[in-house]
Order: C-alpha cells, then sequence, then structure tokens
C-alpha cells in the first residue's frame, strides 16, 4: 500500500469513527429514554428482580452493535464525502490529480476502501449483533418474562410420515422454556386428527418435546358424533419432533436481526413443509445485499472531490451526503416491503436499492469525473 492509500484511508477511517460515534450517541440516547418507562418494573416470574437503571444501560449498549450494522453505510458515506469534499476545497486534491492520481486510479482505491467496510459490516451484521440482540432479548426477557413473536406467538409446521403438523408457541422464557404451545395435527388428506394444548414445554436435544398440563383432543374416524371426539389430559407428554429450539428462537425473533446462515436454513424448512418463505428470503438476500452497499457509498463519495470551490460549501456537501445516506436508508426498508406485497422476486426486492444507487453513483462519476 502506498503513502497516499495510507493517507486518504486513515482520513476516511477517522471521519467514518466520528460520524458513527455522533450516530450512535444519538441513538442511545432515543433508546435510552424508551427504557425509562420500563424502570422498576418487577419481572413476573421472580419479584426480586427489579429493572433497574443499570440494566437499562446495559440492554441499550447491547443494542449498538446492530445499530453499527444499520448506520455503517451511511457512515461511510458522510465520512467519505467529508474528507473528499475538504481536500477538494483546499486544493489538495487538485494537487493529487496533477501528480498521477487519475479518476480510474482514485476509484479503485476507493473500492479496496469500501471492500474494508464490506467485511467489517459483514462481520458485525453476522456474528456480533445477533449475539449481542440475543443477549438483549433474554436480558428484557428476564425483567417482563417472556419473549414473544407478536400477539399470536411464533407459528410452525413440520411434515411427518403420519401426516403434518402446525405448532404454534406464544412466547419463550429467558431459560429457553416455551409457554402456551398449541399442536394441531393432520392426515394426510388435510383432516384434523388431534388438538393438543400446553401451558409449558422444553425442546431436549434429543428432538423430543416435553410438555407439561396438557389438554389433548382426539378425533376418531367411524364412530359415532357424541363419541368421535375423545379428550384427555396429562401432567406430561412428548412429543417427538424435528423442530429444533433454534428454530423456535427464529421464529420468535425479527428476521433482520438473524445470522445469514439462520435465515437460509429457516427459508429451506418453510419451503420443505410448503409455507410462504417471501419475508424470510427477502431478510435473507437483504443480509447479503446490504454490506456491499459500502462498495455503492464510496462509489458515490468520490464526484464530491471533482467539485470547484474554495469556502464555504463543506457543511452543504456533508449534509448533501447525509441526506443521500438517509434516503438510501428509507429505500432499502421500503422495497422490502413493497417487494413483500407485490410478490417480486426476493433477491430483487433486496437488490433494487443498491442497484439504483449504483446507477446514480456510476451516473455521477461519468459526468462530473470522466467528462469534466
Amino acid at each position: 500500500m502506498t503513502t497516499l492509500h495510507r493517507w486518504i484511508y486513515r482520513e476516511v477511517l477517522t471521519a467514518v469513527g466520528f460520524v458513527l460515534v455522533a450516530f450512535l450517541s444519538l441513538f442511545f440516547f432515543f433508546d435510552f429514554v424508551d427504557e425509562l418507562a420500563s424502570l422498576g418494573r418487577v419481572s413476573p416470574v421472580d419479584p426480586q428482580r427489579v429493572y433497574e437503571l443499570r440494566h437499562a444501560l446495559l440492554y441499550v449498549a447491547l443494542l449498538l452493535p446492530n445499530r453499527i450494522y444499520e448506520l455503517m453505510p451511511i457512515a461511510v458515506l458522510i465520512g467519505a464525502v467529508f474528507v473528499l469534499a475538504r481536500l477538494a476545497q483546499g486544493s489538495e486534491y487538485t494537487i493529487l490529480r496533477t501528480s498521477g492520481l487519475g479518476p480510474w486510479r482514485a476509484l479503485r482505491m476507493l473500492l479496496g476502501l469500501g471492500a474494508l467496510f464490506v467485511v467489517i459490516t459483514f462481520a458485525i451484521g453476522d456474528y456480533l449483533a445477533p449475539s449481542s440482540d440475543k443477549l438483549a432479548q433474554l436480558l428484557k426477557a428476564q425483567y417482563q418474562g417472556r419473549v414473544m413473536g407478536g400477539k399470536t406467538g411464533a407459528w410452525l409446521k413440520e411434515r411427518q410420515e403420519s401426516g403434518s403438523f402446525s405448532v404454534n408457541v406464544e412466547s419463550l422464557q429467558p431459560g429457553g422454556e416455551l409457554k402456551g404451545v398449541r399442536i394441531f395435527e393432520f392426515d394426510s388428506r388435510g383432516y384434523l386428527v388431534s388438538t393438543t394444548s400446553a401451558d409449558s414445554g422444553r425442546i431436549g436435544a434429543d428432538e423430543v418435546w416435553t410438555l407439561r398440563n396438557v389438554d389433548r383432543s382426539e378425533f376418531v374416524s367411524g364412530e359415532s358424533a357424541a363419541s368421535s371426539v375423545r379428550h384427555s389430559h396429562h401432567v406430561q407428554w412428548q412429543w417427538p419432533s424435528t423442530l429444533t429450539a433454534e428454530m423456535v428462537s427464529v421464529a420468535l425473533l425479527r428476521p433482520d436481526r438473524m445470522r445469514t446462515a439462520d435465515l437460509y436454513s429457516y427459508v429451506r424448512h418453510l419451503e420443505a413443509n410448503n409455507q410462504t418463505a417471501q419475508r424470510y428470503e427477502i431478510e435473507f438476500w437483504r443480509k447479503v445485499f446490504y454490506p456491499l452497499s459500502c462498495l455503492v457509498m464510496v462509489v458515490l463519495a468520490l464526484p464530491f472531490a471533482y467539485l470547484h470551490f474554495r469556502s464555504g460549501n463543506l457543511t452543504g456537501m456533508v449534509f448533501l451526503g447525509v441526506m443521500i445516506g438517509i434516503s438510501f436508508f428509507l429505500l432499502n426498508n421500503v422495497f422490502g416491503y413493497i417487494g413483500n406485497l407485490n410478490d417480486w422476486r426476493p433477491w430483487l426486492a433486496a437488490a433494487s436499492p443498491a442497484l439504483i444507487y449504483s446507477v446514480l453513483s456510476l451516473g455521477a462519476f461519468g459526468w462530473l469525473v470522466l467528462r469534466r
């Protein structure tokens, strides 16, 4: 790496770091304010547990890795725009150009820097953020009593030789215990065979669900209407299943907080059981394409080095970078919902924002850099 590369990389990395610290401080404050209403809450599981200030600070701190993942492309754009616009304002970039830094060489240099941010973003989003977010949810569950997946909990489906099963889990306790388990069994023709309702349960390592305080209703065909339903109660009942604790956790947590490998496995499970996987497929492809948006951001920043101004406009250039970054963040979220509603191909819905901004960045590069 040449001295020029090291200098530019150091300047951009420093600027991106300052931008991240500023954004993270802002989001930390907002998240902490949201937690103030929960201070003093007593856990319904253990009355000795009280949600205190230190717990709120730890919970908000555990959310920071996911914030870094979400903000990284925006921070890369703003930091790169600030550095390149400042070099252009002081005529330093003009000196670099006369010294042999042509447009294509500058583009390759910034793409190398963008590749570094891609690796950092992927590592944070696929390893650090999911683990940290899971710890945050479990910490919160110790005082709220459970982790819920929406108003109806998590729904899963499984096929076995005897038929198919639809499983509903209301919530997940901090220790991994399931609450509010319902199992609906169907035969090969799609007719309801039995229903099982349990207050609680746990999934063992041997792929067996151990349920407690179970009420079962079995629908027996070929008998009279008065005796076609057989009810039974069990203190404990075991159900063999290939549904693991990880699958239940994936179904209860937000899909954008999952690891890429977990999303892929869950999508394959949904497809194998003829369930709609559109939402999770879009999130999977977003996890694939989102780190690559750092490359798009550095290409968008390069034309700012070729703007000729000497005073007063640096703040305006940074503000423009902020607006472009925010618009990309919003568009990235909106296209996920649009693709899900209109049944677009998942990879297209996830890649569309990056493709649109890639065209814009290359167009700006061609007009401001190559033509001028």
